[in-house]
């Protein structure tokens, strides 16, 4: 009964800080917008499919050595192209005999490794770019908007290829391009944030007590741009796959016998028709992820963004 009596309002003070109106320290200012931001989240169940599915890509591609049936480059061609539910073959084989299955779960990992890697160096090109731009003005503003906007002049994809085509095949090279076709929407993001923050009562406060840009931008202003370059990077993140897959389909990307998604795909094309499985199970993988980061995206956008109209 005692026990029951000091944690209870332990909890209620907690949930009171959390959505406190009026925070006493940064630390907890953060902490009430993740903890209502969350809750936003968590009101939609379509959101809430998509974190899910995000969850069971993350959880494949580390427990893939413990979940995977059979080693994912190991051949036998006596039970090549084996149907769904064959013996030792829940998603069937491949025309190399190699476990579909198996293919799938370690082809996560290197989904996720791409994305990784893109999203820890895109958007923080980007986000740098985007906030110097913004902030400086002038010619400063226009070179760099210049510089962004030959890169979205071309499609992304076409714009990868070229790159590869110049470095080489490869899931490094792969990963390269990617990054370097991904950060222009984050730089105009970014720099649209900014044109509405730079004029705002508590930066010419705070540049009345003295702080230099470099301080302003860094501690300030791109701080206030991260919800909305994270709501965008979730919403790339189906393109960034999909770029990658295209890049593996077409001999570019992660070379063999790497399992991935994409060049499982272009290697079961010849078998469409007869064995649609070598193809189609690795296709429904992409779709599936896809799915997922968009509707987490657009969930995060509802959440986070309070123009939304939430």
């Amino acid at each position: 009964m005692t026990h029951h009596a000091v944690s209870a309002p332990g909890h209620r003070g907690l949930h009171a800080w959390l959505t406190s109106d009026s925070p006493t320290s940064r630390l907890q200012a953060r902490c009430v917008q993740v903890y209502l931001g969350w809750l936003g989240l968590a009101r939609n169940p379509l959101a809430m499919l998509g974190l899910g599915i995000v969850v069971v890509l993350v959880l494949a591609a580390i427990f893939a050595p413990l979940l995977a049936p059979a080693d994912p480059i190991a051949q036998d061609l006596t039970r090549r192209l084996q149907p769904p539910g064959a013996p030792g073959f829940v998603l069937g084989s491949d025309e190399l005999g190699r476990d579909i299955l198996s293919r799938l779960l370690y082809g996560a990992r290197v989904t996720l490794y791409v994305v990784a890697l893109v999203v820890v160096t895109a958007p923080v090109f980007g986000l740098i770019i985007g906030t110097v731009a913004g902030y400086a003005g002038g010619w400063v503003d226009t070179v760099l908007m210049r510089f962004t906007d030959v890169f979205l002049a071309f499609p992304r994809l076409v714009l990868a290829l070229a790159f590869v085509a110049a470095l080489g095949p490869g899931i490094g090279n792969a990963v390269l391009a990617i990054a370097l076709t991904s950060w222009p929407p984050y730089a105009r993001i970014a720099r649209a944030e900014t044109l509405t923050i730079r004029n705002s009562d508590f930066i010419a406060a705070i540049r009345l007590q003295g702080a230099s840009p470099l301080r302003i931008v860094i501690g300030h202003v791109m701080p206030l741009c991260i919800s909305s370059v994270i709501v965008r990077v979730t919403l790339d993140m189906a393109g960034i796959i999909l770029t990658a897959a295209g890049l593996g389909f077409l001999g570019l990307g992660a070379q063999p016998p790497l399992p991935e998604w994409g060049a499982m795909i272009s290697t079961g094309r010849q078998f469409i028709l007869d064995q649609w499985w070598v193809a189609t199970v690795p296709g429904l993988a992409i779709f599936t992820v896809s799915l997922g980061f968009n509707l987490l995206g657009d969930g995060l956008r509802d959440a986070l963004d309070p123009r939304s109209g939430r």
